[in-house]
């Protein structure tokens, strides 16, 4: 039987949002169009998916709130929890992305500039609706974090970080490899796996997903709880699945 406990491994499809449309590059570059994300959030609801996460990639950049009836329409379509990022600054943006819908938020740059927003927001609306998202990209020997839609460099320690974001109260972590964004090369299992060592919230691996076996590769090495995707699932390069019963066949603990 698949398991059905909290235990489960998680797979997430991600959108990455652009003037209101699915896109998708490499390190955030060279942008290909990939579709409508209301209707593609309901493919994937249907096919499977245990999350989505719909990131507005520009909206920090260009100082400005991710859509609010984006978030409003995705509700109204998909039947799974969703999680929405880009431009969150203030507790007022989390609240209205949860009134119009989101399941929860995921914070980058202002976790960064602003810690205090972390433990506002889960003091206030609770963990388990908080995400912080880490932009992470080697340095020397380590990692360091990058904000605004990883366009610029921070001198804080991706490690260091990602435990101050825990004890803060975060109730998991998006964990970016900047360094395999778009490349499908496979996760950056070092990264992830000092993560998970270091916290004791759960951790998303995103960056890098190309096959199957990277996916099985990343929950078997570096105990992630759940393993993002976008270009791979968006350009039918692996199917939901497929991929799902890969996992289990491999002794995965997944929902089928």
């Amino acid at each position: 039987m698949p398991a059905i406990n909290n235990l489960a491994k998680r797979i997430i499809p991600c959108l990455d949002v652009k003037n209101g449309r699915v896109v998708k590059g490499t390190h955030f570059r060279e942008l290909r169009d990939a579709g409508n994300p209301v209707e593609l959030g309901k493919v994937y609801s249907d096919l499977g998916a245990d999350e989505l996460v719909f990131l507005d990639i520009t909206a920090t950049l260009e100082n400005r709130k991710t859509f609010c009836e984006l978030v409003e329409s995705i509700a109204k379509k998909i039947n799974i929890p969703f999680t929405v990022g880009g431009g969150i600054s203030c507790l007022e943006d989390i609240r209205i992305l949860l009134t119009a819908g989101a399941d929860k938020v995921s914070i980058c740059s202002s976790a960064v500039q602003n810690p205090d927003l972390v433990s506002q927001a889960a003091q206030y609306f609770g963990s388990q609706c908080i995400v912080i998202s880490i932009d992470a990209k080697r340095k020397n020997n380590g990692w360091n974090v990058y904000i605004k839609g990883g366009s610029e460099e921070t001198d804080i320690d991706a490690i260091v970080f990602a435990k101050q974001m825990a004890r803060l109260g975060a109730g998991e972590l998006l964990v970016n490899s900047l360094d395999r964004d778009g490349t499908k090369q496979g996760f950056d299992i070092a990264l992830l796996k000092t993560i998970c060592d270091t916290v004791n919230i759960p951790v998303i691996a995103s960056s890098g997903a190309g096959n199957m076996q990277d996916f099985l590769d990343v929950f078997q090495k570096a105990k992630v709880d759940a393993a993002l995707g976008a270009s791979v699932f968006h350009y039918k390069e692996i199917g939901l699945k497929e991929l799902k019963l890969f996992l289990f066949e491999h002794n995965v603990p997944i929902r089928l």
